[in-house]
C-alpha cells in the first residue's frame, strides 16, 4: 500500500519560512518524479514544483520561483519543500505527489497523492 505523508505545515507570518516534508512508503521512491501542488480555498489545485528521479533537475511555478526549493533524499524516501519569503497568497493546502514522468506531472496524471498539509501565512 502506497502512502505519501506530508508534514511541516503550520501558521507563519509573511516573510517567514517553513519546510514541508513528504515521507513515501510502499513504492520504489527513486522510480518516481516527485512534485508539490497546492490548493487555496475556492481555487483549483495548482502545480508548485517538481524534481527528477535523482534530484538533478527541478522546475518551479513562476509564482514561487526564487522563494521555494524542492529537494529529495532517496535514502530516506522523502521529498522536501523549503519555502521562504512567504506571502499571504501562499496560503493553501500543500500536497505531495508522485508521477512517472515530468509530462505526467504537468498533465496532472499523478500516480499517488498525499493527504495534504495546511500552510497559513498571516499578513
Amino acid at each position: 500500500q502506497v502512502q505519501l505523508v506530508e508534514s511541516g505545515g503550520g501558521l507563519v507570518q509573511a516573510g517567514g519560512s517553513l519546510r514541508l516534508s513528504c515521507a513515501a512508503s510502499g513504492l520504489t521512491f527513486s522510480n518516481y518524479v516527485m512534485a508539490w501542488f497546492r490548493q487555496a480555498p475556492g481555487k483549483e489545485r495548482e502545480f508548485v514544483a517538481h524534481i527528477s528521479l535523482y534530484g538533478r533537475s527541478t522546475y518551479y511555478a513562476e509564482s514561487v520561483k526564487g522563494r521555494f526549493t524542492i529537494s529529495r533524499d532517496n535514502a530516506k524516501n522523502t521529498v522536501y519543500l523549503q519555502m521562504s519569503s512567504l506571502k499571504p497568497e501562499d496560503t493553501a493546502v500543500y500536497f505531495c505527489a508522485a508521477a512517472v514522468t515530468y509530462s505526467a506531472v504537468q498533465a496532472g496524471n499523478i500516480a499517488y497523492w498525499g493527504q495534504g498539509t495546511q500552510v497559513t501565512v498571516s499578513s
